[in-house]
């Protein structure tokens, strides 16, 4: 994990979550009753996000970017110097934009470049000890492979459930139901693919 110094207070960061959420849906010219009914999620719930005051799981924000018709990439905070055109080819290291879902453990940086309605989107996943997307299953759009690059993770499809260490690899489509979590005692990396 980045040094703190380095990284946005944890509610800091549930703020950039919420306006990009907020702004995102009132692009979309849709209601909070009409996101709540896309993603069965609470309109409260929704409410307390876009202002801050909640921090998504993965699996709402995979809802929610689902019912915004969008690449859970494009719930990304724009952080550094990071691109966001259709043009954008690199990103630098310290370029990189970032979610954190402290509450879960887990943080991902966003490897590609921002670009709205981008098909592809390549991220480092990276897992505090016992971070976990949650006990449920959750389903969105798309496909999903990943490497571990260190650590161990516990990755569950269905009614499967494998532990992956360093160098394993995995793919599925991301309309099974799934959830992952870290298998070790220290924290995991992985190299993750999403493509819509």
């Amino acid at each position: 994990m980045s040094s703190p110094a380095a990284t946005p207070s944890r509610p800091e960061v549930d703020s950039e979550i919420g306006a990009g959420l907020r702004r995102l849906r009132r692009e979309r010219r849709l209601s909070l009753v009409d996101l709540a009914g896309r993603t069965n999620l609470s309109i409260g719930f929704l409410s307390q996000i876009e202002r801050g005051k909640s921090s998504p799981t993965l699996r709402a924000l995979a809802s929610m970017a689902d019912a915004l018709g969008v690449g859970i990439g494009d719930l990304f905070p724009k952080g550094g110097e990071a691109a966001s055109s259709q043009t954008a080819t690199i990103v630098r290291a310290g370029g990189r934009s970032e979610l954190q879902l402290w509450r879960s453990g887990i943080r991902k940086q966003l490897l590609t470049p921002h670009s709205e309605g981008a098909k592809l989107s390549l991220y480092l996943v990276e897992m505090e000890p016992g971070a976990s997307t949650g006990d449920e299953l959750y389903t969105h759009g798309g496909e999903e492979a990943g490497l571990v690059l260190n650590g161990a993770m516990s990755l569950s499809v269905e009614q499967e459930s494998w532990t992956l260490q360093e160098g394993d690899s995995f793919r599925f489509l991301s309309s099974r139901p799934h959830r992952f979590a870290n298998a070790a005692s220290g924290e995991t990396r992985v190299l993750w693919v999403n493509c819509l």
